[in-house]
């Protein structure tokens, strides 16, 4: 009885590990169909985020596909930068922190797209400045 009380616990954490890696599952499947929309899509823990011609598309990945989704044109983004703890950063050597997202300038409004890492975060702004200044020329 005392073996099956110490192990009790530990399967618990198996069965939540095979929830959670259940549940991730269904997040990636979902964004895969969402994805196949776009020339260029990146999933990440915090946000999806696609590239189509001159219009990007983001929202918060769930398991039955991205909510909160938008929209915009790059021909509207005023500027983009990139925020690491809340400091805007430079593109080409960005440091690790905790808080990463993408800040894009529009005229009506400021948008925020998270990251998890800085270096996929900065590729994405140097990626959608050039498409910005090929759609502005």
């Amino acid at each position: 009885m005392l073996h099956g009380l110490l192990w009790f616990p530990l399967l618990l954490v198996f069965v939540w590990l095979a929830y959670a890696g259940w549940n991730e599952y269904q997040k990636l499947e979902s964004y895969k169909t969402w994805a196949a929309q776009f020339e260029r899509a990146k999933y990440d823990i915090y946000s999806v985020l696609g590239q189509k011609d001159d219009e990007i598309t983001w929202g918060k990945p769930t398991r039955k596909g991205p909510i909160d989704v938008q929209s915009c044109s790059l021909k509207q983004v005023r500027s983009l930068t990139l925020e690491v703890d809340g400091r805007v950063v430079e593109m080409e050597a960005p440091p690790s922190g905790r808080a990463i997202a993408l800040k894009l300038e529009l005229p009506q409004s400021t948008i925020q797209i998270p990251f998890t890492d800085a270096n996929l975060a900065a590729e994405w702004g140097k990626f959608l400045l050039k498409q910005r200044q090929l759609v502005n020329e």
